[in-house]
């Protein structure tokens, strides 16, 4: 159950990662010109020039990992949801054993062993 969560994020992290590269190999600055240096005055704002083809397929990819990612951490928060709810349900099934149990004792029978599971959510 707790692995399901840790892989989910090992994967979410992983898309980010690769999201980053791609962002940084896009927006990496290009070399000087080894031309004449031109006057500040003269020098436009410099501009990131990439062709049209080129600027839409990494656009694209992004776009298509933005959507993975956003479907992931859809999913991964479903997961806590449940993973919440089926640890409350546990802790709520520990307490209804210790319950019985308990009345089994005050009647002198021997009260019924706890499943090795429900051990871990004996926190009450």
């Amino acid at each position: 159950m707790g692995t399901e969560g840790t892989v989910l994020g090992v994967v979410i992290a992983v898309v980010g990662v690769i999201g980053s590269v791609l962002v940084a190999r896009v927006s990496a600055p290009r070399p000087a010109p080894a031309g004449p240096a031109l006057e500040d005055e003269d020098r436009s704002a410099p501009a990131l020039e990439v062709s049209p083809e080129i600027f839409s397929h990494f656009s694209n990819r992004i776009r298509s990992l933005e959507d993975k990612v956003d479907h992931l951490t859809t999913a991964f928060e479903a997961q806590t949801v449940r993973v919440t709810t089926l640890e409350r349900l546990l802790r709520q099934a520990m307490r209804v054993i210790r319950a019985a149990n308990k009345r089994l004792r005050s009647a002198g029978l021997e009260p019924e062993p706890v499943p090795r599971e429900l051990v871990p959510y004996s926190i009450d």
